[in-house]
């Protein structure tokens, strides 16, 4: 009786280990109907979108003085017909030169710009997507122009460059993912009048613009944004008034950006557009020109808008839109017109050093 009751035993263990190996439930194999508790299964691991073509648009100098400042009073309409230019690139970016202030101190200089909060709301509706303050007019109103831009920059959430509470800031770049594109953008200012550069270059303990004369604090800013970028774009105030060709310190600086890894350098300064075209692989446009500019006349009016394309992290395509600034807005131009500009335009890329790319214009 003794060994049976062993012999039982040893069967039920083996009966047990083979449900167990089969995977078989216990439970089940011992006669129990008890539903065995589910597993929790993994969550599927999400796919990064897919990387699209993305179309850039630059505009150049822009600031709301003399008649453009009622215009702030209507924000939709605030740029004119450009804006719809604008609003078909997947990003837009500018150059805001004005301090954002409506009081401050105005620096000892012969023209200082200034504009309200509101200058942030008629760009957002123009479909402006960036823009940069580091140029010779962000801190007009010095310190407590500043301190009002940046208040403003913070409260409207509005993204902007080259400008910050120190050099960290000032340097880093506006981070965005636009149809799975992650792009990096900076801004710097090459130009700075002489008196107020130690009051207006931003530094680890004070406030103000980021300084491209900071040659290697500019380099590393770049190789920093190139960290987890597709695209890296530095936007750059550089140049000489009126100079349609680039100092040989823009072309100096331009190939040191772009040996660091940037994709795009697009800038301006000179109140007229230069030539642009490709460097290597990269995109270099040396003067955008004004954009929407209260005293815009004879070729200070020349204006224009530039597209650029990108794909898998190059610059594929670039388009030069010609415009003539009338009333201090930029107008497309069309037609004979157009042609002509655009004409004009290219031969500009002669003294720029540039190459053109097939399909760019």
């Amino acid at each position: 009786m003794r060994g049976k009751v062993m012999l039982a035993a040893t069967l039920a263990g083996v009966l047990a280990a083979s449900a167990c190996s089969s995977g078989e439930d216990v439970s089940e194999a011992a006669g129990d109907t008890t539903p065995p508790v589910p597993t929790k299964s993994a969550a599927p691991v999400e796919e990064p979108p897919a990387k699209e073509p993305v179309i850039l648009a630059f505009g150049g100098d822009v600031h709301f003085e003399g008649q453009l400042r009622a215009r702030l009073n209507s924000p939709k309409t605030a740029l004119g017909p450009i804006s719809s230019t604008l609003r078909k690139a997947d990003l837009a970016m500018v150059n805001l030169e004005t301090a954002i202030t409506t009081g401050g101190t105005p620096a000892g200089k012969q023209f200082t710009f200034r504009a309200p909060p509101t200058a942030f709301t008629a760009l957002k509706a123009a479909g402006v997507d960036v823009v940069s303050m580091a140029n010779n007019h962000g801190m007009d109103y010095m310190e407590t122009g500043l301190a009002d831009s940046l208040k403003a920059i913070k409260k409207t959430g509005f993204p902007t460059v080259g400008i910050g509470r120190d050099a960290k800031a000032a340097y880093a770049p506006y981070r965005t993912t636009v149809k799975g594109n992650k792009i990096a953008i900076l801004g710097a200012t090459q130009v700075l009048d002489d008196h107020l550069i130690p009051a207006w270059t931003a530094t680890d303990t004070k406030g103000g613009l980021a300084s491209a004369k900071e040659v290697p604090r500019m380099i590393q800013a770049v190789k920093q944004a190139r960290k987890g970028s597709d695209l890296v774009i530095v936007h750059l105030h550089w140049g000489e008034e009126l100079n349609p060709c680039p100092l040989p310190r823009q072309k100096e600086l331009a190939r040191q950006l772009v040996d660091a890894g940037a994709d795009a350098v697009v800038g301006g300064h000179a109140h007229i557009p230069l030539g642009g075209g490709y460097l290597d692989d990269s995109y270099i446009h040396y003067g955008m020109g004004n954009f929407v500019f209260y005293s815009a006349s004879g070729q200070t009016a020349n204006s224009g808008v530039l597209l650029l394309k990108a794909e898998e992290g190059k610059i594929t395509k670039a388009v030069w839109k010609p415009a003539r600034i009338s009333g201090g807005l930029p107008l497309r131009l069309k037609g004979a017109s157009a042609k002509a500009e655009l004409k004009r335009w290219q031969g500009l890329r002669d003294c720029a050093g540039l190459e053109p790319r097939k399909g760019s214009s």
